[in-house]
């Protein structure tokens, strides 16, 4: 290890390990008080929070006892702000400005907040490690995120072995080990179609060219969609050390993060942290006292999701239209301004100086023969627990939806759960077990993707949820080839059609040799895999569409053009349901049974919200 690595672990490693493990033996207070910073708790005033815990702690004269951090994200977004407390190991959620002197008071008396914790089965949970959301899941790519101090990223990362993965790179290895490891520990790329990370590198490597390029996709698109982020926002250190990795074992000296512009959080961090680096010698000319040199830099994207396909994303970055490029020739051999360049994904790079420094096997021990190591997913819609999950490939679809995600709010019924976002596919209640990899998704019509995970309930519709996707991939085409730019926008027509209840079952036939014909034809993976969520609720959910069609029915409800309101025998008289009525469709006379004219009806639904006695049903 480096002078310097060694000055900077020895400094902050007690104040860090007191925030991961509780352990006070090399700390001078009593208490870590640690609020998530991340943005999904700060855009519900996380940041007041930490304000206030600090306004209260010296107003009481604790600041020898209590120390309060800002840290990264805790993955359980759905309850936030969270807030932990350590060494009792207690998180709390929802935490308000005006819960912090509470906290601050039972803290004092050794107490917790009751009220404040994490409730299970309607019984609070003391500790964060007896969490079912949170003691499941393995951390790689997360590892460490959560308990890095804002304020001291750079000092905590090194804490916690941060670039001695590179420092052993430069100083210790060739490019060729470099790639040997990271083929050997089978790393699959965490973006989108899962290649071999160590290949590409090795594709790259063995191109002679007097400039090459690491490139780090940031560029988050998917809805829904939030792991690349968070990791940037906790970790962004992980990501510049791999990027250098990556750098030395290609024979890259440049680097660029194309990160997306409403990610300006993210942004301000990973800037602050390449500052940093470079101030500390991490980057920049002969790191570490070797003969490597790495520049890196940030690009902005304007939001295009079609530049997270990586040609379209590279001619982005040379200032040109964010539109895909016939391959060959590919990146490894003709990339960004026409040198060879690497583009990995956030998460992908994460896992890196991990499996350096651990190790291929520690690496390849964990997952499936298929899939190895750990995925990230973004769990979100109808589930209790969302927020971001990172467990082992091979973790069943079930194990995430029930004992992580805390099953289906409301008593509902689990119906299907969309993986890897636009590009991906629906899976049904009759698939919960199957494990999560990349073989098993694919048989099943889906994909990995980047780890977004949309769980719906028996109150979704399937045609308008496929339609939902369909109208974003096709406002995001960037309409190069006519696949995807007219084919699309005729898909999208059918589904309306269909959701209208204007289609006839030969439009169902025309839908899917459309998406067929899309997903063949298309220029890019945008367009190629633009027709995933048809086709795969088509193939799981089919009966839903010949409803539409046939019976002119949504059983969802969803379908404006197909829903009936209807007053039943339970209505009382009340006239409720008529004085909110826009457009006067609803009449009778008090105390007796109230109509709907199903001709005035628009269908906006504030009749039954209003009625208080489950009198309006739809039908």
């Amino acid at each position: 290890m480096s002078k310097e690595l060694e000055e900077l672990k020895q400094k902050y490693l007690a104040e860090v390990l007191f925030r991961r493990d509780g352990d006070t033996s090399g700390v001078n207070y009593k208490y870590n008080i640690m609020v998530c910073g991340g943005t999904g708790c700060r855009s519900c005033k996380s940041k007041k929070v930490q304000e206030k815990l600090e306004e209260v702690v010296k107003a009481k004269g604790l600041e020898s006892e209590i120390k309060i951090n800002g840290v990264g994200c805790f993955g359980l977004c759905v309850n936030g702000p969270i807030v932990l407390v350590y060494p009792q190991d207690a998180m709390y959620e929802k935490v308000s400005v005006d819960d912090c002197e509470e906290i601050i008071y039972r803290l004092q008396e050794g107490a917790l907040v009751e009220r404040l914790l994490h409730h299970e089965n309607g019984s609070a949970v003391e500790k964060k490690s007896d969490i079912n959301f949170c003691k499941k899941q393995k951390y790689v790519a997360r590892n460490n995120a959560e308990y890095m101090s804002l304020e001291n990223i750079l000092g905590d990362y090194v804490a916690l072995n941060g670039y001695q993965a590179l420092n052993k790179v430069v100083n210790s290895m060739t490019q060729d080990e470099v790639i040997k490891v990271i083929k050997d520990s089978g790393l699959r790329g965490r973006g989108g179609a899962g290649f071999p990370t160590g290949n590409k590198w090795e594709f790259t490597k063995v191109v002679d060219a007097p400039q090459k390029y690491v490139i780090c996709n940031a560029d988050e698109g998917d809805p829904g969609a939030f792991m690349d982020r968070s990791i940037i926002e906790s970790n962004p250190h992980a990501i510049i050390e791999a990027m250098a990795i990556c750098g030395y074992a290609i024979g890259a000296s440049k680097g660029y993060v194309y990160l997306r512009a409403e990610y300006p959080l993210a942004g301000e961090r990973l800037q602050s942290a390449i500052d940093e680096a470079t101030n500390r010698g991490f980057l920049g000319k002969n790191i570490f006292g070797s003969n490597f040199s790495f520049e890196l830099g940030i690009k902005y994207g304007a939001g295009a999701f079609v530049c997270g396909e990586e040609t379209a994303l590279m001619r982005s970055i040379e200032g040109g239209r964010g539109e895909p490029t016939l391959k060959p020739p590919y990146p490894a051999e003709k990339g960004l301004y026409g040198c060879p360049s690497v583009i990995n994904n956030v998460e992908t790079l994460a896992n890196i100086a991990q499996i350096i420094n651990n190790g291929a096997e520690w690496f390849n021990s964990i997952g499936t023969e298929d899939s190895k190591g750990t995925k990230v997913f973004a769990l979100t819609g109808k589930v209790v627990n969302s927020g971001l999950v990172e467990l082992p490939m091979g973790t069943t679809i079930r194990e995430i939806v029930y004992d992580i995600g805390g099953g289906i709010p409301n008593g509902k019924k689990f119906k299907a759960v969309q993986m890897g976002g636009p590009s991906g596919g629906c899976i049904p209640e009759a698939h919960l077990d199957t494990p999560i990899d990349y073989k098993s998704l694919n048989d099943l019509g889906s994909m990995m993707g980047s780890g977004g995970m949309i769980v719906v309930d028996e109150d979704t519709c399937m045609v308008d949820f496929a339609k939902f996707f369909l109208q974003f991939t096709r406002d995001e085409s960037c309409g190069k080839c006519t696949p995807c730019r007219v084919g699309n926008m005729r898909i999208l027509e059918i589904l309306e059609k269909i959701t209208s209840g204007k289609a006839t079952m030969e439009d169902l036939d025309k839908l899917e040799e459309l998406c067929n014909y899309v997903k063949s034809n298309s220029l890019c993976g945008l367009g190629q895999t633009s027709p995933n969520p048809v086709l795969s609720t088509l193939k799981y959910f089919r009966d839903e569409y010949i409803e539409h069609i046939r019976d002119h029915k949504c059983r969802a409800g969803v379908c404006k053009s197909m829903t009936r309101y209807k007053i039943t025998d339970k209505c009382i008289g009340c006239s409720a349901c008529s004085r909110v009525c826009p457009v006067g469709a609803i009449s009778g006379e008090i105390k007796k049974k109230f109509e709907i004219d199903p001709e005035k009806c628009i269908k906006c639904g504030k009749c039954e919200a209003t009625c208080r006695f489950g009198a309006i049903v739809k039908e």
